[in-house]
């Protein structure tokens, strides 16, 4: 209207022609002409009157016909239309064919886009954009939170809000957490789909470490906790780009709206933990969602069950279960360590770095990304897991040995000898720990050696002294430590003597 305004003036004003008022409006000559035959026809006077100031009079007054037609014609409900386009697969073009199908004399399509672009224009500017029904979901923590005080310790501690906003239908999801580390962000996302009850294809989080690792315009890194949890519940992760707030415009707007209507409903209240928090913010929520939209004329709930409960993708058999990952290197035991727990690997990968995937229950560990080995989680610091398909086959042979077969074997040579390898086994975390010390022991005998009553006597003299290991046995051998005792107790009590003091020259 702007432009029809300033082509009369120039017109009637200022005497151009009509091209020369075409080329100044950039409009075509024979628009101008249109124009200004429609208002010779309509005897519109210049300068234009007080009551045509309006753009509705103007328009009738120029356009008598299409006014007339347009007053006739039924309007549709934009809120509704609004809402419809939200579905997948759902166009203007079908929108408007149902809407004829309802007003033969309706709108042609192309000004009912055209009054539909109007309607939109005169929303909020959220809504101006195109958001599709289960596409995405926005996730953030709120940048305020409400004081909570230890009633025994009286620490004070800021309990934030984690909020989740569905694209189409605006349904928001929050909870008070104290922390935003992996644990806290992983969970929060579980429940979250929970309250949803089912899962969107795409996630978009802010820049937060933990979920993603380092951030970048085009390929930021996610952290592997995070995309474990995204295969598992089958959604897509795509981060905001750094200082880009409109790509997660709705999750700023859902923060801002739960801080207004939940964190500040609580600020005369006083806290002692976070669940007195946590019951204290689902009735708000429940009312934030139940609360028509001013647009819309619906509640989150409302337009939720319409336009997108059905669209969201089902939730899995099971919820996720945390689970951390880190990087290691095969021993040259085929063994890695993980909290000073070993686990076997197959023994082809000694030397190799792997990642190791664990949960509370499971260890697996990944060569590649493909699963190599699996055990159940220990928390037995020092010890061992080891499977038997881990092991070379001469290693396996030889776990497959019981402790009642060594100290057999040991009886052969004598039963301080089967003695000490019993006690020798006992003392280990696992008895198969045992296996080698007890062998190299039994071994000791040959007679190339020491022979079985060289050895039979160092087992006997170790078993006095409580020296548990083949290095103790070997040593005695090694010094003929073995008769000394009875050498000391051959040659009878010192004889008596002035040098020699008794026990009464200390009194």
């Amino acid at each position: 209207m702007r432009k029809l305004r300033e082509l009369f003036r120039l017109r009637f004003e200022a005497r151009l022609s009509t091209r020369a008022i075409a080329a100044s409006l950039s409009v075509g000559n024979g628009t101008v002409c249109d124009y200004l035959g429609r208002a010779r026809v309509a005897q519109l006077p210049w300068p234009l009157p007080p009551e045509l100031d309006d753009d509705a009079a103007l328009t009738a007054l120029l356009f008598p016909g299409d006014s007339k037609a347009a007053a006739e014609r039924p309007e549709p409900d934009w809120a509704r239309i609004h809402a419809e386009l939200k579905k997948k697969g759902v166009t203007k073009q079908l929108l408007w064919q149902e809407y004829l199908e309802t007003h033969p004399g309706g709108y042609q399509y192309s000004r009912f886009c055209e009054r539909y672009g109007r309607w939109l224009q005169s929303a909020s500017v959220t809504m101006r954009q195109e958001h599709r029904a289960g596409e995405k979901s926005f996730v953030d923590f709120s940048g305020d939170g409400v004081q909570v005080v230890d009633a025994v310790t009286g620490e004070v501690r800021v309990a934030k809000l984690f909020v989740a906003v569905l694209e189409a239908s605006n349904l928001t999801y929050a909870e008070p957490v104290f922390n935003e580390d992996m644990a806290t962000w992983v969970g929060c996302h579980v429940r979250a789909f929970a309250y949803f009850g089912g899962v969107t294809e795409l996630v978009v989080p802010d820049n937060l470490k933990a979920g993603v690792t380092r951030a970048h315009r085009y390929e930021p890194d996610t952290d592997p906790t995070y995309a474990d949890l995204a295969r598992h519940y089958g959604f897509a992760i795509l981060p905001a780009r750094p200082r880009r707030p409109r790509d997660k415009a709705k999750v700023e707007v859902g923060v801002l709206l739960a801080e207004r209507w939940i964190l500040a409903a609580l600020r005369h209240r006083h806290f002692t933990s976070l669940s007195e928090v946590s019951e204290a913010v689902k009735p708000l929520l429940e009312k934030l969602n139940a609360r028509p939209m001013r647009k819309l004329g619906k509640s989150r709930w409302e337009l939720f069950a319409e336009v997108e409960r059905a669209a969201l993708k089902p939730l899995p058999s099971r919820p996720y279960e945390l689970a951390f990952w880190k990087k290691a290197r095969v021993n040259i035991d085929y063994h890695v360590e993980l909290e000073g727990h070993w686990y076997s690997v197959p023994y082809g990968l000694v030397g190799k770095e792997v990642e190791l995937r664990h949960t509370e229950a499971c260890v697996e560990v990944f060569l590649a990304g493909r699963r190599v080995a699996s055990h159940v989680r220990s928390e037995q610091h020092g010890r061992f897991t080891t499977q038997a398909e881990h092991m070379p086959a001469s290693h396996r042979q030889h776990a497959e040995w019981m402790p009642s077969r060594v100290v057999q074997w040991a009886q052969s040579v004598g039963p301080a000898c089967a003695q000490l390898v019993e006690e020798l086994m006992k003392r280990r975390p696992h008895p198969q720990q045992g296996f080698r010390s007890a062998l190299g022991i039994i071994r000791l005998a040959d007679k190339e050696k020491y022979g079985t009553q060289r050895v039979e006597k160092a087992c006997a003299r170790a078993l006095r002294h409580r020296a548990f290991s083949y290095k103790s046995v070997a040593a005695i051998l090694q010094h003929h430590l073995e008769d000394a005792e009875e050498a000391r107790e051959a040659k009878g009590p010192l004889p008596e003597h002035q040098n020699v003091r008794g026990a009464n020259y200390y009194h």
